[in-house]
């Protein structure tokens, strides 16, 4: 199974890149299931049952988000509805949504999207380690690939993470610095690991948003309204591929590209 990824979708321009290069990557790379980080969809922060719709149908099948999960009124109401949307399951268990979906494919095979948030650098949030078990333990004997999607600040509770799952998951995946490392690999046992995918937004800016807003806010301490910045766009993924009769990875390859739409 060919597992493509793709970083944090940040508003108009990265929902757009994702349309034009999906297709595209899917065969070439031959790929079975297409997941994403969507929690900036909505104009760079937050999420949409509509935007996830508009995704859907550019072929992305299983989407986890972060720690603007619910920014927009309209994913706290229906969450719920949405069974290819995991939010983080540390979250307090009071909290709508789930965090695993599953893919199923028609020939039998499955892929479930695990969706974690740290907690360096971060608001509270309960541990993501003991999340993950209890997520894992929900899977026991999982036919298929178990993909971890760990929205975090810090690169070392990442790492820290994909040490603790090892060979009990196909692959942890970080997001949310929105800058894509290069320390992708494969750990001993079998688990893909990069410290974060990147994004899919506009090239020219920091971390998607309108340069001189955030400088504004940086220099002077005055806030601004941040925007979604415009000019060439970004798009930054991995491709995981994962053995179907074990379930671990066999490998694991970053894509990076810049276009202009």
């Amino acid at each position: 199974m060919k597992c493509l990824y793709i970083g944090d979708i940040v508003g108009r321009p990265g929902r757009e890149i994702v349309g034009r290069l999906v297709p595209e990557l899917v065969e070439a790379y031959g790929i079975d299931v297409v997941m994403a980080n969507g929690e900036n969809i909505a104009h760079g922060i937050g999420a949409t049952p509509g935007l996830i719709g508009k995704l859907e149908a550019f072929g992305v099948h299983l989407f986890a988000l972060g720690n603007h999960a619910w920014r927009k009124p309209e994913m706290v109401k229906d969450i719920d509805k949405l069974d290819t949307v995991a939010r983080p399951a540390n979250f307090p268990p009071n909290s709508p949504g789930k965090g695993t979906v599953v893919y199923s494919f028609p020939d039998g095979r499955s892929c479930a999207l695990i969706n974690l948030i740290g907690r360096v650098f971060m608001e509270p949030a309960d541990c993501p380690f003991a999340a993950a078990d209890r997520e894992l333990e929900k899977l026991n004997d999982f036919p298929g690939a178990i993909v971890v999607d760990i929205h975090a600040e810090a690169t070392s509770e990442k790492a820290a993470l994909a040490w603790y799952l090892d060979g009990r998951c196909s692959a942890v995946l970080g997001t949310h610095t929105h800058v894509q490392t290069s320390d992708e690999r494969l750990l001993p046992k079998g688990t893909a690991f990069i410290s974060d995918v990147g994004m899919c937004g506009p090239h020219d800016s920091i971390l998607g948003v309108k340069t001189e807003l955030v400088l504004q806010k940086t220099v002077t301490g005055i806030p601004a309204k941040w925007d979604v910045a415009d000019g060439p766009v970004q798009f930054n993924a991995v491709v995981v591929q994962v053995d179907d009769k074990t379930g671990l990875a066999k490998s694991i390859e970053r894509i990076r590209r810049i276009e202009t739409l």
